[in-house]
């Protein structure tokens, strides 16, 4: 298993909105060199480069399949692989932007005040996270991992609580930052199709688990998993689920 475009793309319209939304708050007119931190396909990649033509801009993601995906775009874009965690950018960028990537990092509280420092005078960094982790969606996952006989494998990828409470990120960068802007949205996302919360999943939260599943383990697993999601998640009248959707908004300049 590893990280397929296709899948992820299959609710690419949900996925880039927030990435929108991050963008239109982003208090920049002419920034010269952009970072996309987890570009992913470069749908978020597309949305920059719409906004600055005349930017110099980098996507930058740790799956191959990601990026063979974004570099198929054909956007006028430098792409790199690796892995954010310890990278290292070679310079100073006038925006750091990362849609939908922080929540699989670890050391938030040093994390966040490292690309600060990454940013030119008067730059910005912007950041989308998701923040669903107590959702049913996740606490099921998390359920089905640690209650099978694959519990010791799973056990040590689960995420239980990544993405802090707005007020922690507020104080981790207020000794870096000028100003901040943070703010929350709850999305209700309307899914259509079967297992839709599933086939959801399976382009994010799902990957890390199932590739550290033996082949013949996953449609089991899988199994369990969807049948929970069906009572969490039932469909309305109109046949149409309901999904919502929490995520935390970033914006700070030092």
């Amino acid at each position: 298993m590893a990280w397929d475009a296709q899948t992820y793309l299959q609710f690419g319209d949900e996925r880039t909105r927030a990435a929108a939304e991050l963008l239109s708050r982003v208090p920049l007119n002419d920034p010269r060199h952009v970072v996309d931190l987890g570009c992913g396909p470069g749908n978020s990649t597309a949305l920059l480069l719409a906004r600055y033509p005349e930017a110099q801009v980098l996507g930058v993601d740790n799956a191959p399949g990601m990026l063979t995906a974004a570099r198929a775009t054909g956007l006028r874009a430098e792409w790199l692989q690796v892995d954010l965690q310890t990278w290292l950018p070679p310079r100073a960028y006038d925006l750091v932007y990362a849609n939908a990537t922080f929540q699989w990092l670890d050391d938030h509280p040093g994390l966040f005040p490292r690309w600060m420092a990454h940013l030119t005078p008067g730059g910005v960094l912007a950041v989308q996270m998701p923040r669903n982790f107590d959702a049913p969606s996740h606490r099921l996952l998390r359920a089905v991992a640690q209650e099978g006989p694959w519990a010791p494998r799973l056990a040590p990828l689960l995420r239980v609580d990544p993405v802090a409470p707005p007020a922690a990120y507020y104080r981790w960068l207020r000794p870096y930052a000028a100003r901040l802007d943070l703010w929350e949205t709850e999305y209700l996302q309307v899914l259509t199709g079967e297992d839709p919360v599933l086939r959801w999943v399976r382009g994010t939260a799902l990957v890390p688990l199932l590739s550290a599943l033996a082949p013949e383990e996953r449609p089991q697993f899988e199994a369990e998993y969807a049948a929970r999601l069906r009572q969490a998640y039932p469909p309305e009248a109109t046949g149409e689920t309901l999904f919502p959707f929490r995520r935390l908004f970033l914006i700070a300049n030092p």
